[in-house]
């Protein structure tokens, strides 16, 4: 008999998942009060500097004239040096104090955001992608809203400080060393695409090297079991040749930046100076440069380097823009930046009429249909509410779940079968695990009494999921189970067939399948292949 059933309405939007993460803006909402403490330091730091630079240059000038030197000038020179030393150790222990805190908080969120990640796209991402992401893309987003936006603000503040004090002396080598300016500004243009592409392929290619290090570090027992090593190595070393290769393409393009500014620095240094020594020798008489007292040439030549300082410094930190915007870009689709809508499933509201108490329930359909989303759901993982069975409302408590992500606890097989089954005959136990498969397994040797890591991480998917339908039998629950028979080989697909159809003559099994031979003999099948319509089997 089939039922055409009437799509449920559309559930609300404010149910839905929370909206897109932002790491960019919510790390730069953490640096605010340090960014703005780091740049109060790194501006006295520069002032302390340029007043160190002219009474320097003073007491040197009188000192090779032989004039006298006021007896103030040495002490006050002295004290700007130190000032201006304690206010750089102030600035740089307050910026490695900010991205400490904007990483850590950054990494609070987005371990906040993982936590109310519905459990199927929880399931979907990359163990070590998310491992990877959470290590290494706060420390650099940390480094782009920290260090590289405080670089960018003295690269507008530090030079017009130094600008300010060469008009001071002498307006002609202020404007020399700002004809040099729009030629950087337009190279930085230019590096910055290239540095960012370089950076989106290096973000790429580790992300790609850590999913699969993760994955074969999962799965070595398999790996070892069936002689791949040396092909699983030669995987390895490729993804690894492949970061290695973007990674040092990053570094030149850096190293390349560095010495386009120690360039032009040096130039402008090495023009001011020979003009200026044309000045004194009076071999030329350029204006601005020429007439000038001995100390007003040496604060000149002191003053060009503090002028070029904060773009080489922009420059060290151009790399951590790029790649603080790559690790940006892929936290965010790790966290989903997209709004999830709950689909439909009007399947929920049949359900709770057509359960049975015992029996087998079989839910169908293509891939993408939503048969494992109406599963979690009717297991309250995801949300959309668990129906009613006969005269009673289902609970978490109700439920034996069986998927290759249900829990394993840390401990022995034994422990792991009937772990939240009660009390289990020890009889039972070894009937059950040797019907499954289990004591035959080559790679869990020791039968029972085999030990498992903690969350099973020495365990395959196959192995997992055998345990929980064992623990199915064992327990009293509805069973609720998500593709059991997927990816086995046939010998343990029939193995696992044999244990769920037996658990539903005495139990309600409600299942997820492309499994022909499990679906064939359910008492109900659920077919959502149509979309909207949903028919119902008996």
């Amino acid at each position: 008999m089939k039922t055409p059933v009437v799509p449920a309405p559309v559930p609300d939007p404010a149910a839905a998942s929370p909206g897109a993460f932002q790491a960019l803006a919510s790390a730069s909402q953490l640096a605010k009060r340090g960014l703005r403490r780091l740049l109060c330091l790194q501006i006295a730091r520069s002032a302390l500097r340029l007043g160190f630079a002219a009474t320097a240059a003073m007491a040197v000038g009188r000192l090779v004239m032989a004039e006298p030197i006021a007896s103030w000038l040495v002490p006050v020179t002295i004290a700007l040096l130190l000032a201006a030393c304690i206010a750089g150790f102030a600035a740089d222990r307050a910026q490695a104090s900010t991205e400490t805190a904007v990483s850590i908080g950054l990494r609070e969120r987005a371990g906040k955001r993982l936590d109310e990640t519905p459990a199927r796209r929880l399931q979907s991402l990359s163990v070590g992608g998310v491992i990877m992401s959470m290590q290494r893309h706060p420390e650099a987003i940390a480094g782009l809203v920290v260090g590289h936006r405080a670089a960018s603000t003295m690269m507008a503040a530090g030079p017009l400080l130094a600008v300010a004090a060469l008009f001071l002396v002498s307006w002609q080598a202020a404007l020399l060393v700002i004809c040099l300016t729009p030629v950087m500004i337009l190279f930085f243009a230019l590096i910055g695409r290239a540095i960012r592409r370089r950076a989106d392929a290096q973000e790429r290619a580790y992300g790609r090297l850590a999913g699969q290090f993760a994955d074969r570090i999962r799965t070595l027992p398999t790996i070892l079991a069936n002689h791949a090593t040396s092909g699983e190595e030669a995987k390895l070393a490729r993804r690894l040749e492949a970061y290695a290769d973007n990674t040092m393409g990053v570094l030149r393009i850096a190293f390349a930046n560095a010495g386009i500014i120690d360039f032009f620095a040096s130039l402008s240094i090495a023009i001011l100076a020979v003009l200026l020594g044309l000045g004194h020798l009076k071999l030329a008489m350029v204006p601005g440069f020429s007439n000038l007292e001995l100390w007003q040439s040496l604060f000149i030549l002191m003053i060009a380097p503090e002028y070029f300082a904060p773009f080489r410094r922009f420059s060290e930190q151009y790399h951590a823009k790029a790649e603080g915007l790559a690790a940006a870009g892929a936290l965010d689709r790790l966290l989903d930046t997209e709004e999830v809508v709950a689909k439909p499933l009007p399947v929920l509201d049949v359900l709770s009429l057509e359960l049975p108490a015992h029996g087998l329930v079989a839910i169908t359909g293509p891939s993408g249909s939503g048969k494992s989303t109406l599963l979690r759901r009717l297991a309250g993982i995801e949300a959309g509410g668990i129906p009613a069975l006969g005269s009673r409302r289902l609970t978490a408590e109700d439920i034996a779940w069986v998927s290759t992500d249900a829990y394993v606890p840390e401990g022995t097989l034994a422990g792991a079968i009937s772990w939240n089954a009660g009390a289990v005959d020890p009889n039972r136990l070894q009937h059950v695990a040797r019907a499954i498969g289990l004591l035959d397994d080559a790679l869990l040797p020791g039968g029972l009494a085999a030990r498992l890591d903690k969350g099973g991480a020495n365990l395959s998917g196959g192995q997992r999921l055998r345990i929980a339908v064992a623990r199915a039998q064992l327990c009293g629950r509805t069973v609720l189970a998500d593709e059991p028979t997927a990816k086995l080989d046939p010998g343990t697909a029939g193995a696992v067939r044999r244990m769920l159809l037996e658990i539903s003559t005495r139990r309600l099994l409600v299942v997820a399948t492309h499994d022909r031979s499990l679906s064939g003999a359910a008492d109900i099948t659920f077919d959502l292949t149509h979309g909207d319509t949903v028919e119902v089997a008996a």
